[in-house]
Formats: C-alpha cells, sequence, structure tokens
C-alpha cells in the first residue's frame, strides 16, 4: 500500500486499530472543541480566560483544517468526499474561526463541529441505529405531502381563531390587532400557554375553551401520520450500508458502489 492509500484507510475506515483510535481521537477533539465555544460565550469565563481560549480555538482549527486537507488528499474520489454530507460538516467546522477575522462573534458558529459527533455511529459500528434513523427519515418523507396539507389547515384555523377573538375582544383584553390574536391562538392551540393575552369576556373564555380543546385532537394527527409510515416503512426491507469514504447511504441492495464517490460497499453487520 502506498502511503495516501495506508493514511485513507486509517482515515476513513474503521476495521483497524489505528482506524479506530484515529476516529475515537477526533470525537473527543470535536467535543472539546464544541464545549469550548460554549465557555466563550459566559461573559465572566470570556473575560477572564480570553487569550487562552482563542488560542485553544485556533489550535482545534488548524487541527482540524490538516485533517480535512488530508481527508481531501487521502479519498479515493476527493470530489465526491467535498460534496458529500460529511465532506460538507467538515468543511462549516473550521470556516467559522477564519471568517472571525473579519466578522467579529462568527466564531461561535463552530458549535456546527458537534454535527460532526454523527460519525460516533460509524466509529462504534452502531449499524442498527443508522438502519432506525434511515426509517425514520424515509416516513418523514412519505408523510411530507400529508403534513403541508395538514399544517395549511393549521395555519387557516388560526387565521379565523384569531380574527374571531380580535372581534370578540378588542383592544382592550390586549388583542390589538389580527396578527396579536393570531400569535395567542398558536400559543393555545399548541397547548403552550404562556398567559401573556388572555380573554377577558365568557365569549372569549368559552372560545378559548373550545381552542384548547381541538389543540389535543391537533396534536394527534401528525403523530399518527408518522406512526403509521414509520410502520410501513419498517416492514420493508433496509440496506444498511453506508460508504465509508463520503458516509453516503441510501445505495440500491444490489450495488458494490457507493453512488456519491464509487467506493467499495461492505455489507456490515448489526450488532
Amino acid at each position: 500500500m502506498t502511503l495516501r492509500e495506508r493514511i485513507g484507510e486509517v482515515i476513513f475506515e474503521t476495521h483497524t486499530p489505528a482506524a479506530r483510535a484515529f476516529d475515537v481521537a477526533l470525537l473527543v477533539a470535536i467535543t472539546a472543541s464544541v464545549v469550548l465555544v460554549m465557555l466563550e460565550s459566559v461573559a465572566s469565563i470570556r473575560a477572564q480566560y480570553t487569550t487562552l481560549l482563542r488560542q485553544l480555538e485556533w489550535g482545534f482549527t488548524i487541527l482540524f483544517t490538516l485533517e480535512y486537507a488530508m481527508r481531501i488528499w487521502s479519498a479515493r474520489k476527493p470530489l465526491g468526499y467535498v460534496r458529500s454530507f460529511y465532506g460538507v460538516i467538515d468543511l462549516l467546522a473550521i470556516v467559522p474561526t477564519y471568517l472571525s477575522v473579519f466578522l467579529v462573534g462568527s466564531q461561535y458558529l463552530l458549535v456546527v463541529r458537534a454535527l460532526r459527533l454523527l460519525r460516533v455511529f460509524r466509529v462504534f459500528k452502531a449499524v442498527r441505529y443508522l438502519g432506525e434513523a434511515n426509517i425514520l427519515r424515509r416516513a418523514l418523507q412519505a408523510s411530507r405531502e400529508k403534513i403541508t396539507v395538514f399544517l395549511f389547515t393549521v395555519f387557516m384555523l388560526v387565521i379565523i381563531i384569531g380574527s374571531v377573538m380580535y372581534l370578540v375582544e378588542g383592544p382592550e383584553q390586549g388583542f390589538d390587532s389580527i396578527p396579536t390574536a393570531m400569535y395567542w391562538a398558536i400559543v393555545t392551540l399548541t397547548t403552550v400557554g404562556y398567559g401573556d393575552i388572555a380573554p377577558g369576556t365568557a365569549l372569549g373564555k368559552t372560545l378559548a375553551a373550545f381552542v384548547m380543546i381541538l389543540g389535543y385532537s391537533i396534536i394527534a394527527v401528525p403523530t399518527g401520520i408518522v406512526t403509521s409510515e414509520i410502520t410501513r416503512v419498517a416492514r420493508e426491507p433496509q440496506d444498511l450500508r453506508t460508504c465509508s469514504q463520503c458516509g453516503a447511504t441510501r445505495h440500491d441492495p444490489k450495488a458494490r458502489y457507493c453512488r456519491m464517490c464509487g467506493a467499495e460497499l461492505v455489507q456490515e453487520e448489526a450488532e
């Protein structure tokens, strides 16, 4: 094996001790960098340790930049990796620090590094979780038309209820406009109930009670839609293969190579 192939095996694969150690160390570094960004947002800590925090932040950024460059160099198809989900996330994980040189405060966007922790599923061979995530994704996609119609219906209800409450209560009770009354309708319909606006008349309270009861029935609708789709999708055969090079999923069951980067696919056994 050439040096490039050896490095690629360590960076992209998980079946060797060196590759597994690399991925675990990477996850630790990602977690530490995300915690660092969170600590920097605390005023008292930032005031006392500004220099140290910035130095550590640049240290992690340089480390991740080198890792990103090595991934591009060692990938069988560099463009496939760059355009993949993990490739985009890896790039977004380092851009904010360089951007902060020109735009103050943009370094807080580094919390996007937390998305890189998704690699934990590949590192620990948690294929069963990848399969379940795929079922959920497919169920949500299959439900999108029904959910869209449902949300449109709810939006129309909010407009109607808000308009009626504006006419019934008026500015005297805090319903000084239809948008404000629509805000109250959304808060009440979703059973959140902030209480910053409340009806004062008997008719308004009666309508509010109706909206509260309606809210419970409405909440059950999307749950039922998604649940039925999950049940249907779960009965279909699942392809659990994930490309070790670019992290792509949704391959054809008979495919031997990744649809994104062309790397050979290996069927992993669920633990």
